[in-house]
């Protein structure tokens, strides 16, 4: 059979060879990297993906003064935004 160095273990009649040291290294590796990136992901997405905050609920107010779309509210009441779906009742016993 195939290139046998005699570094393998055998458990019921199933022969399980060991790995070279540099995919052991380098799936320690790969995983770490893994690892750091769940854990980055999570910093930045965690309260969206836990349902604690919607995506669009804000990121701060990036503006920081410059005037870049940000409206506020004026005195008459907030400002309008375009495409938000306004619900209005409908009263179902009285048909005109």
């Amino acid at each position: 059979m195939g290139g046998g160095d005699g570094h393998s273990t055998s458990y019921k009649g199933f022969t399980m060879h060991h790995p070279k040291r540099w995919h052991v290294v380098t799936g320690k590796g790969m995983c770490a990297i893994m690892w750091f990136w769940v854990l980055y992901r999570a910093k930045k997405d965690g309260p969206v993906v836990l349902g604690w905050r919607h995506p669009w609920d804000g990121h701060g107010d990036h503006a920081h003064g410059h005037g870049h779309g940000h409206e506020h509210k004026n005195e008459e009441g907030p400002a309008e935004v375009k495409g938000v779906f306004t619900w209005t009742p409908i009263s179902v016993g009285s048909r005109t």
